[in-house]
């Protein structure tokens, strides 16, 4: 890849996907913060593989939704694909820089920016979202993604990648993986180093493919299911007894005992880490029944 600041939108070829990601990064004449847990990627081959993940499982991509559009090296990308790109970018510079860059785009109506916070904003209706997410509020947007039904396809530290797929009894395994697998079918597809990133993160990242499906088993209430997987999980090393007695300022149950008291005795003797998503949704099911929660 080529640095050229010098070279203006107009001296891009005009088809979407060909901009050069480090002279993006120049025209928006701004350099990254990494206390805002700005890290633009910028390999070429990185960024023409991520809306392939979505296109080899015939995503719908009339409507991207783009978390995070930065200098725009994504954005470009997805445009070549879509029918519709819209940007979440909570940068007023960079939003500035995606507006002026991919004016042609925003003027025939297939590129919207939005400035302002993921965690914030309102999210349009969306077929799918690809994005390459910021790393501290990772968590927080896919849990705000997961519950819209769409497939994803997004970036994230490995770590927290690995522990959004990680399967029961494993050491990754926690609230991120049952919230998630509640949701989807989630697959890590992409191992990315920090050299593909400028500035370099400390950490690698992963590209993470998520398809919705429904759950093969029901709850009574996704809101205290997930109320009902933070507390438990919140005290992980003990076991579900302790942790269902420990956590009813969490979960809102008004009587955690008459649940103890319900459930399997070995069951309660387990830990969270070794349960499936089912039986955390028969626990909570009878928690919901027993436990009277005030607040669903």
């Amino acid at each position: 890849m080529t640095l050229d600041g010098n070279r203006g939108p107009a001296a891009e070829d005009a088809a979407s996907g060909t901009r050069d990601p480090d002279a993006l990064v120049a025209r928006a004449g701004k350099r990254a913060d990494t206390r805002k847990d700005q890290h633009f990627l910028v390999d070429d081959r990185v960024l023409d593989r991520i809306p392939e993940y979505a296109t080899d499982a015939e995503m719908d991509l009339s409507h991207v939704l783009e978390v995070g559009g930065g200098p725009g090296a994504l954005t470009d990308r997805l445009l070549a694909v879509a029918d519709r790109v819209t940007t979440i970018e909570r940068d007023p510079d960079f939003a500035g820089h995606l507006r002026e860059e991919f004016a042609d785009a925003v003027d025939a109506g297939r590129l919207t920016v939005i400035e302002g916070d993921a965690l914030d904003v309102e999210f349009p209706e969306f077929t799918a979202s690809v994005s390459n997410l910021p790393y501290g509020a990772s968590s927080e947007i896919a849990f705000r993604l997961l519950p819209h039904g769409r497939p994803l396809v997004l970036m994230f530290q490995q770590e927290f990648a690995e522990r959004m797929a990680a399967e029961p009894g494993t050491d990754d395994y926690g609230r991120l993986s049952v919230t998630a697998g509640h949701y989807a079918d989630v697959e890590v597809v992409e191992t990315v180093p920090p050299e593909a990133f400028s500035p370099q993160p400390r950490v690698d990242s992963a590209i993470v493919r998520i398809e919705p499906r429904d759950p093969d088993y029901s709850v009574p209430d996704d809101d205290f299911f997930m109320d009902f997987l933070k507390g438990v999980f919140t005290q992980r090393r003990k076991t579900m007894r302790n942790a269902v007695r420990n956590t009813a300022h969490i979960t809102g149950l008004g009587d955690p005992d008459a649940v103890v008291d319900a459930a399997d005795g070995e069951l309660m003797g387990k830990r969270a880490g070794k349960l499936s998503p089912a039986t955390f949704a028969e626990l909570a099911t009878l928690a919901h029944e027993v436990g009277a929660p005030g607040e669903y």
